[in-house]
């Protein structure tokens, strides 16, 4: 595992120190936790929008319609 050092404004490390001791977790962990949830919004966040993009494309949703009609002909087989 690597070392990571940051700072941070004094009224969050506050906030994360009181949480710490709260909930007897290490502030560590508390920050891993809190920055996977964060990268995976994000990550959420980006294939929504190129949905989005894809969806407002009409050549790739005339892509997209054909192909499920190729797909529900092979399903009624």
């Amino acid at each position: 595992m690597s070392t990571f050092t940051s700072s941070l404004p004094d009224d969050l490390l506050k906030k994360l120190n009181d949480m710490a001791v709260k909930i007897a977790m290490p502030k560590n962990k508390i920050i891993e936790t809190a920055l996977n949830i964060y990268l995976d919004q994000l990550n959420r966040a980006e294939y929504i929008k190129s949905y989005k993009q894809v969806a407002s494309d009409e050549s790739i949703m005339n892509i997209a319609e054909e192909g499920m009609v190729e797909y529900l002909k092979i399903l009624e087989k």
